[in-house]
């Protein structure tokens, strides 16, 4: 389930674009993941520990090594579906990360992935569940 955040009717469908970085938001951990289009894989690239505006610096250093052509936002939502308070955080992420960087975003419905990422063994919870949810984005896509 994404859906572009962005306004802008210039915006590209995401099959033209082949290079995205996936972000796992949290008030004091944020993971990181990068992905291709092309062979649908995702690598976790690691975790900001960082809160506030001062995330935004160590989000923008991966930009600058990665060069995405979008971003993936993970949304969290309650098991029935229904949003709460980290819903309309993680969402307004999303849109100053859209507002700073002029980037596309993406969100993908994220429940889950922080226990999936547990129950793998994942060393790096926060990270492992940006991967899984760039690879749940990138198997939506054509």
């Amino acid at each position: 389930m994404s859906q572009a955040l962005s306004a802008s009717p210039a915006v590209p469908e995401p099959a033209v674009m082949n290079t995205f970085l996936a972000i796992d938001f949290g008030l004091k951990r944020t993971g990181i993941a990068v992905g291709n289009r092309l062979l649908r894989t995702a690598q976790s690239v690691g975790t900001v520990r960082a809160e506030g505006d001062a995330r935004f610096a160590h989000i923008e250093k991966h930009l600058k090594e990665w060069q995405p052509d979008a971003l993936v936002i993970g949304v969290p939502y309650h098991p029935d579906g229904a949003a709460h308070e980290n819903t309309a955080r993680a969402k307004k992420f999303g849109r100053q990360l859209h507002g700073r960087f002029k980037l596309p975003v993406f969100e993908v419905d994220e429940r889950y992935s922080t226990t999936e990422a547990l129950a793998s063994g994942a060393k790096d919870a926060d990270a492992a569940s940006a991967c899984i949810i760039l690879e749940q984005f990138l198997r939506s896509l054509p």
